[in-house]
């Protein structure tokens, strides 16, 4: 498997983004990064982001759960930010992306931690999280879901036929549009800093297509999956935006099946797709109430 690794220089000065690189080799060769912030003997809180984004998205939560007690790691999935990048399509799978994703949970060594994701974040993590349940002790889900064939809504399908072949894929314009917040020009160039070179947006361009949805060869896995889920009782919170046409009353789902969200404070964040830009405190609300949850419970 051919890879591109991002020059490090293309990740100094980045607006608010103080955090040291750590990273980890899979067995595959593959090096991950991570941001690692917090006491290591600390709760650990696992933010997962998702597609076309990096870790960069929770820049502006990272430090508030780190100031409330808690240890925040933040991995860059296989593709993108300062993670190796395969470079061909076909090397991307679902089964794939979780492979890798639930290689590296396993050496970094997370116990107890709190799953944070959005996106693809959480088509990864709670497929992670279904294969390994005793190392997470919570979830909180925005704006993603773990889709197992359902018919896809409209706007998702013009997305990811402009992801598939679309001349020009703006990174950092893509983020913007997906959010409500106007971005500085400087924290569009951050999200477009992982990928100087055509070629290392495999990962961004594919992603799109391995969604499960309609007739998929995932959806098994995913059912699956949602096995794991309807015996979850552990706490399972959704703060989902009111402005995102892709998944929109996604959060549904998850309180008709998953025991852990039926007695749980949902919210409404305003925002749009990229919740993390719009509504960082909300989210970070929910992060905090959730955490409190678990540690009560010793």
């Amino acid at each position: 498997m051919k890879t591109y690794r991002t020059p490090d220089h293309r990740f100094e000065g980045l607006p608010d983004w103080p955090f040291a690189p750590h990273y980890t080799e899979l067995t595959s060769g593959l090096r991950i990064h991570h941001v690692d912030e917090g006491p290591r003997t600390a709760r650990p809180v696992l933010m997962m982001h998702g597609e076309p984004s990096w870790s960069y998205l929770y820049r502006k939560m990272i430090g508030p759960v780190v100031e409330a007690g808690y240890r925040v790691l933040a991995p860059d999935l296989p593709g993108f930010g300062r993670s190796d990048k395969p470079l061909s399509r076909s090397d991307f799978t679902y089964a794939a992306m979780v492979a890798w994703m639930r290689e590296w949970v396993e050496a970094v060594d997370l116990k107890g931690a709190i799953l944070v994701c959005q996106d693809w974040g959480s088509l990864i993590g709670l497929r992670v999280l279904a294969e390994v349940p005793d190392r997470f002790s919570a979830v909180v889900l925005s704006n993603g879901g773990l889709p197992a064939g359902q018919t896809p809504p409209r706007a998702f399908v013009k997305w990811r036929k402009f992801a598939k072949w679309s001349p020009v894929f703006p990174i950092g314009g893509i983020v913007q549009r997906a959010s409500r917040r106007a971005l500085s020009d400087a924290e569009v160039a951050a999200y477009d800093a992982p990928f100087p070179v055509r070629k290392a947006k495999a990962g961004a361009r594919m992603l799109p297509s391995l969604v499960p949805m309609g007739e998929n060869v995932a959806v098994p896995d995913q059912q699956r999956a949602w096995g794991v889920l309807e015996h979850w009782d552990k706490p399972f919170r959704c703060c989902f935006s009111d402005k995102d046409p892709i998944t929109r009353g996604g959060h549904n789902r998850f309180i008709d099946r998953v025991p852990g969200a039926r007695d749980q404070s949902h919210g409404l964040l305003r925002g749009g797709h990229f919740i993390q830009e719009d509504d960082p405190d909300g989210f970070v609300a929910h992060i905090l109430d959730v955490a409190e949850q678990v540690d009560a419970k010793g």
